[in-house]
Formats: structure tokens, sequence, C-alpha cells
């Protein structure tokens, strides 16, 4: 048996809540639901899951999605040891037989013939077929699969199978109001109150160009570097330049308005 400890969550992440997301999330880990979390990329869905698992007291497994990961890397492989050839459980796997929370970050950028391996776990069969191993394992009762969802990528070449989003119940999530986002900012890069509110007025400016050039503005995570950048002694403009206008866009158009936007703001 694997030891899960290494997964476990010592210390409480912070997490403002927006909304009535911890109730929902709690409600739906109840029974199991698999759970989609749907919203723009540096919100706070990774940091809400961590949270939700130190509050539950589940181990968390995380996998970060990509258009190279194949099935094998979920569910796991035959490797050539010292031993001979040896199955060797992937990380969804390794929680389904042990209990953990199994969180596929940013799903939509896995292939959608890999995504397929979890359908049978997010209905009332609870299994995991391994084909190369001629098992099916059983989902232990405390196991949970839940993935992140980022509509603002969504394309023809790229987004869920309907079979498999009607498979979650889904928690929305969007950048908090300005004093949550400037109270989140001040908590994560130890920012003063004055420079908080500013970088949360600039990053309201870059999301308003939103669908005019720029496919999303800067995310709460982006307005944390910046502040990171400010307390080591970045003067506010460069910081925003290195932490947001850099990042975000290679238009130099785009570029132009964003540093017209933080310079009204600062």
């Amino acid at each position: 048996m694997t030891n899960l400890d290494a997964y476990r969550i010592a210390k409480e992440p912070f997490y403002r809540s927006v909304g009535g997301e911890v109730r929902l999330f709690e409600a739906a880990y109840r029974s199991r639901m698999p759970v989609m979390l749907k919203g723009p990329t540096g919100c706070g869905k990774t940091r809400f899951v961590e949270h939700m698992a130190w509050r539950l007291g589940r181990p968390l497994i995380t996998v970060s999605c990509h258009e190279d990961m194949t099935a094998s890397d979920l569910v796991g492989r035959y490797l050539l040891d010292a031993e001979g050839t040896v199955w060797h459980d992937g990380p969804l796997t390794l929680a389904v037989r042990q209990g953990a929370i199994c969180y596929l970050d940013e799903i939509v950028e896995a292939r959608q013939d890999t995504t397929v391996v979890i359908h049978s776990l997010t209905d009332d069969r609870r299994i995991l077929p391994l084909e190369k191993k001629n098992e099916v394992v059983k989902a232990h009762p405390d196991f949970q699969v839940v993935i992140s969802y980022n509509p603002g990528y969504q394309s023809v070449l790229k987004d869920l199978k309907e079979s498999t989003k009607q498979r979650f119940a889904a928690i929305p999530f969007d950048y908090p109001e300005a004093a949550g986002e400037a109270e989140i900012v001040m908590r994560e890069a130890g920012s003063d109150k004055r420079t908080a509110e500013t970088l949360v007025r600039i990053g309201a400016r870059s999301r308003n160009l939103k669908g005019r050039g720029l496919d999303e503005g800067a995310s709460t995570r982006m307005l944390v570097n910046a502040a990171l950048l400010v307390a080591a002694g970045v003067p506010i403009m460069e910081a925003c330049q290195v932490a947001l206008v850099i990042p975000i866009t290679d238009d130099d158009d785009l570029r132009d308005a964003l540093t017209g936007a933080i310079a009204a703001c600062v």
C-alpha cells in the first residue's frame, strides 16, 4: 500500500469564500458526487480544492492535464525494474484505491480519448477498469473526482465532450469583488492596502479588454505576483509590466493600452 501522507495538506490553505461554494462542495462530497470547478484562469479554483481537501481531511492528488497526457499516465503502466516487469499505479488509480480526492486541473487541455477513462468513475458504477492489468478497481468509499474547466478555452478542437460534462455538478467561479480581491492580494503578498487596491483597479481595467483583443484580463494570481514584486522593491509600473502586461499579450497595441490603463490607476 502506498502511503498517502505526502498528499495530505497539513496547514489550512488561505481561501476567501465568495459565495456558497464551500457549502455546495461539502454537500457534493457527502454523496461523492463528481464536481467541476468552472471559471477563468487564476481566479482561485485550485486554491479552493486544496482548502476543501484540508477541510474534509482527505489527501489530494493533483494532475495538471496537458495534450500529451495519455490514459496510461492517469491509470498506470507496466515498467521494467530490478524485479522484472512490474505494474505501477498512476495518480488516478492511486486515488481510487486509497480514497483520495483526485483533481484533474484544466482537464480541457487533455485529449478527449484520455479523459473518457474517468467515465466509469463518475456514475453509480464507481469502478476503474485497468485493461492492461486485467483488473477492475472498485473506488474507495472516500474517493472523489474533481475537475477544473475554463470556458474561455472552449473551441472546436478543445472542449469537453458533452458525455463528460453531464457527469459533473458544476460550481461557478469568477474573480472576487474588489474589496475581497484586495484582501486576497494583501494576505497572499503581504501587501499594504493602498497597493492592493491599486492593483485590483488595474485588474478590473484589464478585464474590460476581454473580447477586445484579450482572451482574459489579469487574474487574481497575476495581481498577487505584481504585489510580491512591489513588496520586493520593484516600482509598481515595472512590476505590472513584468507580472501582467508582458505575460498576457504579445500585441504591441494591447500592451500600450494596458500600460495606459495602469498609468491611469497608479
